[in-house]
């Protein structure tokens, strides 16, 4: 596999250079609630979050669902992304370290004649465990049919 250059056009199979965010701290799950405006104590009340049966407070499953649009936004960009979907798939601790990885799986002409590029996308904890699997859909021809 290789990972995409962005002066071409991606093949299916080409891959996006790994990125890696973290550790996460209980800081960034505190900003995330306030900006998110999800307030549930278990991201950042310690004591409620142990009373509940969890070893510590724990990360929104929407922050990691953010660091993973930002990684594939920056890989084949914002203005071009037309669907983006997520599955949560394991909790994210304080002081993981979260790695994201993308493949191409499909290039397409869509009906319409936009260039569709798909996507499969992971945020791995430094575990190797899948804290969220995703897909996207890229519009490379800026969204205008050819």
């Amino acid at each position: 596999m290789t990972t995409t250059p962005t002066h071409t056009l991606p093949r299916v199979g080409d891959t996006a250079a790994p990125r890696t965010f973290g550790p996460l701290t209980r800081q960034m799950f505190v900003r995330y609630s306030g900006a998110s405006g999800d307030l549930n104590p278990m991201h950042y009340d310690d004591g409620l979050a142990r009373s509940a049966g969890h070893p510590s407070v724990f990360s929104q499953g929407m922050h990691q669902s953010a660091l993973l649009a930002t990684f594939a936004t920056d890989w084949l960009g914002a203005d071009t992304i037309r669907r983006f979907g997520v599955r949560f798939r394991e909790q994210v601790w304080p002081d993981d370290v979260l790695t994201c990885e993308g493949t191409v799986t499909d290039v397409v002409r869509s009906p319409d004649g936009h260039l569709c590029v798909e996507v499969e996308l992971l945020c791995l904890r430094q575990t190797g465990a899948v804290a969220i699997s995703g897909s996207a859909t890229f519009h490379l021809d800026g969204g205008k049919p050819l």
